[in-house]
C-alpha cells in the first residue's frame, strides 16, 4: 500500500482550503444577495454567522479529515465503527457530484464570456444587449456542452495530478493571482465619481432589512460560501500531517473568504451605484450587468477579461474540490488509480450535468415541482444537501468526538475546545435547522 500523499506546506492547503470556499459563492453569489437584502445589514448577518456557525463546521470538518487520515467514508468508519455516521461520507459524495454537475455548467458560461471577451466581442453590445445574450449562451446546446466540457477538462486535469503536483500547484497559482486581480478591479471601481455611494451600501446599515428572512438567507449565504456539508473540507483535511494547528487553519480559511466576499463587493457595488445601475439584478448580476458597467470604463474591455479571468479561476479552484471528494472515495488506498478515476469521474459528472446544461434551452420545460433540471438539482444540494450534511458534521464533532479526541486534533486551549463544542452541540445545529426548514417550505 502507497502512503497517503500529503500537502507539501501548510500555505498549500490553505490557499486549496480557501480556494474551494472562495468561488462562486463569494463572488456570484454574495454580491447578488447583497443586493436584494439592503447590502450592509446582510453583509454583517453574514459575517456573524459565517463566525459563530460557519467556522466552528468548517474547524469539524478538519478535526473529523485529519483525524481520520483517509477518504471522508474510511475516515469516519475508523472514527465510529460499526455505527452509520459513515453515511455523512457518502451523501457527500452524491452532493458533491451533483453540485459539479450543475456548476460545471456555470464554468462553461464563464469560459462561454471569457472568450468573447478576449476577442473583443462584448464591445459590440449595447446595455440591453447583455440580456439577450445571456440568454442565446444559455439556450445554445452546443455551445454550452463545449464549454461545460471544456471547463471539466480543465478541472480533471488538475485533479488528476494529486495533492502535491495538481491541487496544491494549481491553488499556489490561482490563488495569488486571484487575489492581485481582485486588487486591481477594486482599486477602478473605488476611483469611479460616484462609487462612494456604493460603499455607503455597503457599510452604512438600513436597519430596515434586519429581519428574520434577512438572517436566514445570510446564515444560508455562509454554509454555501464556506463550502462545508459535502466533506470537502473532511477531504482535504485528510491530507494534513499532524503537526499543523487546524484552529489557525480555520480561522485563515474564514477571514481570506470574508475579505474576499466583501472585496467582491467593493468591486462591483462602487460601480453599480456610478453608473447608475440597480443594486438588486439578482443572478444575473454578473453576467448581464457587469458587461455593460464594464463596457463605459475607461479600458473597459481589458479590465472585463481580467473579471473573467478571475471569475473562472475561482470556480475552478471549488470545482477541483468538488471532484477531489468524488475520487478520494472511490480511489480509496489505490493512488496509482488517481489519473483513471478521475478522468472516469469527470466524465461521468459531465453526462449526468448535460440536462442542466441544456435546462434554458431544449430542456427548458419545468419538470420538477416547477423547476427546471438546473434549478431542481442547484435547490436540491443547497437547500437540502449542504444544510443537511452541516448538520450531521455538527452533530458527529460535537457529541462522538470526545473533548480529549478534539483536543489532541487541535492543540488548543481546553476553553476554547469548549466553546467549540457547545456551538457545535446547541448553537449551530439550532441554526442549520431553520435553514433547512426555510429551504424546504421554499421549495414547495
Amino acid at each position: 500500500m502507497e502512503k497517503r500523499e500529503q500537502w507539501a506546506s501548510k500555505l498549500g492547503f490553505i490557499l486549496a482550503a480557501a480556494g474551494s470556499a472562495i468561488g462562486l459563492g463569494a463572488i456570484w453569489k454574495f454580491p447578488y444577495e447583497t443586493g436584494a437584502n439592503g447590502g450592509s445589514v446582510f453583509i454583517l448577518l453574514f459575517i456573524i454567522s459565517t463566525i459563530f456557525i460557519g467556522l466552528p463546521i468548517l474547524l469539524a470538518e478538519f478535526v473529523i479529515g485529519r483525524r481520520g487520515q483517509a477518504d471522508a467514508v474510511t475516515g469516519l468508519k475508523k472514527q465510529a465503527p460499526g455505527k452509520p455516521w459513515f453515511l455523512i461520507g457518502w451523501s457527500g459524495f452524491i452532493f458533491a457530484f451533483l453540485i459539479l454537475s450543475f456548476y460545471s455548467v456555470v464554468g462553461g458560461w464563464i469560459l462561454s464570456y471569457l472568450a468573447r471577451a478576449i476577442l473583443f466581442q462584448l464591445s459590440d453590445y449595447s446595455d440591453s444587449g447583455f440580456g439577450e445574450l445571456f440568454t442565446n449562451i444559455i439556450a445554445n446546446p452546443l455551445e454550452v456542452l463545449i464549454a461545460q466540457a471544456a471547463f471539466m477538462f480543465l478541472t480533471i486535469f488538475i485533479v488528476q495530478g494529486g495533492i502535491k503536483s495538481g491541487i496544491e500547484r494549481a491553488s499556489k497559482i490561482m490563488m495569488p493571482a486571484l487575489l492581485i486581480f481582485f486588487v486591481i478591479l477594486m482599486i477602478r471601481s473605488l476611483t469611479l465619481d460616484g462609487a462612494m455611494e456604493g460603499v455607503k451600501f455597503m457599510f452604512v446599515p438600513d436597519w430596515s432589512f434586519f429581519n428574520f428572512d434577512t438572517a436566514l438567507t445570510a446564515l444560508g449565504q455562509a454554509f454555501f460560501s464556506l463550502s462545508v456539508g459535502v466533506a470537502g473540507m473532511i477531504t482535504y483535511a485528510s491530507y494534513l500531517p499532524k503537526t499543523e494547528n487546524l484552529g489557525r487553519s480555520a480561522v485563515s480559511v474564514v477571514t481570506l473568504n470574508i475579505v474576499i466576499s466583501i472585496m467582491a463587493g467593493l468591486i462591483i457595488f462602487p460601480a453599480v451605484f456610478a453608473l447608475d445601475y440597480l443594486p438588486d439584478q439578482g443572478p444575473g448580476l454578473v453576467f448581464i450587468i457587469l458587461p455593460a458597467i464594464f463596457n463605459e470604463l475607461f479600458m473597459g474591455q481589458f479590465l472585463i477579461i481580467l473579471f473573467f479571468i478571475l471569475l473562472l479561476f475561482a470556480t475552478l479552484t471549488s470545482s477541483i474540490s468538488m471532484l477531489e471528494i468524488t475520487v478520494s472515495i472511490a480511489v480509496k488506498d489505490k493512488y496509482d488509480k488517481r489519473g483513471k478515476i478521475s478522468w472516469l469521474a469527470g466524465l461521468a459528472i459531465f453526462i449526468v450535468g448535460i440536462p442542466s446544461a441544456l435546462s434554458y434551452g431544449v430542456f427548458s420545460d419545468p419538470i420538477f415541482f416547477g423547476y427546471t433540471f438546473f434549478d431542481f438539482i442547484d435547490i436540491l444540494t443547497s437547500r437540502i444537501g449542504l444544510p443537511m450534511g452541516a448538520l450531521f458534521i455538527s452533530l458527529f464533532a460535537g457529541y462522538v468526538l470526545t473533548k480529549q479526541d478534539a483536543h489532541a486534533e487541535m492543540h488548543e486551549q481546553q476553553r476554547l475546545v469548549d466553546v467549540w463544542r457547545v456551538l457545535l452541540r446547541y448553537v449551530a445545529p439550532v441554526a442549520i435547522i431553520f435553514v433547512f426548514v426555510q429551504g424546504i417550505i421554499g421549495i414547495f
